[in-house]
């Protein structure tokens, strides 16, 4: 079966964009002109995933994100025209998936799709070792290498990396990640992360004033890439 693609968007024009270029990419399109409609559609068509507009005629979208994460986790990939950080990262916080500013490309906009539907599709099956190019983690041995060769990390770098490799290519916020490493209490020490970061880059990457694998989203997070998306900014 196709995976469905929900768009909710009230212009016209993305709505033909979006419904000719899902066709020919294989997805399947529904769409939704407001958010109380969007709602609807997505529990009667059952979407895959959900392409979220915020600026809609009867309800802001973050709202409609509110209300769907109330019993679903579908991923939700957010279209905006507000370029605010704090306003990202509010809206991943609250349960978007990944976020495009407008106007975008194509080919990003499938990019991010396929990551986001990949989980859904891929078997879960267990296995201690993950790999992301020319990197390797063995979980239960906590032992990394780098082109076939060992790599000594920190038990922030090594749960860190691990925690970038669980999602490849997904972005994770400063909060999710410093939740997760350092605890509740530590969610704004920002300063913490970017000390591990740069860690670990000067550890994986060729150039680490070029990074190819740990990349950084201004002000929002980091992804760990591990297929062609185009990255917006690296430090």
């Amino acid at each position: 079966m196709k995976p469905r693609i929900l768009v909710i968007d009230d212009e016209m024009q993305i709505q033909r964009f979006m419904k000719i270029s899902l066709a020919a990419e294989g997805f399947d399109y529904v769409s939704a002109l407001n958010a109380l409609d969007g709602l609807r559609v997505v529990r009667e068509q059952e979407p895959a995933l959900v392409i979220l507009d915020l600026g809609l005629p009867d309800k802001d979208g973050s709202w409609l994100l509110s209300q769907l994460r109330t019993y679903s986790q579908i991923p939700v990939l957010v279209l905006t025209a507000r370029d605010e950080e704090d306003e990202k990262v509010r809206l991943l916080n609250a349960g978007a998936n990944d976020y495009l500013s407008k106007p975008f490309g194509i080919k990003e906009l499938i990019a991010r799709i396929r990551v986001l539907l990949r989980d859904l599709t891929v078997p879960k099956t267990y296995s201690p070792i993950l790999r992301c190019g020319d990197i390797e983690l063995n979980t239960e041995e906590h032992a990394v290498w780098h082109k076939n060769t060992p790599v000594s990390l920190t038990k922030k770098e090594f749960l860190l990396l691990r925690y970038l490799m669980s999602k490849p290519n997904a972005l994770f916020t400063h909060q999710q990640l410093l939740h997760h490493i350092w605890g509740a209490t530590h969610t704004e020490d920002t300063h913490y992360l970017r000390i591990v970061v740069s860690q670990l880059r000067k550890k994986l990457e060729d150039d680490s004033n070029a990074p190819a694998y740990i990349i950084t989203e201004p002000g929002i997070g980091y992804r760990l890439i591990c297929c062609s998306i185009k990255s917006k900014a690296s430090e």
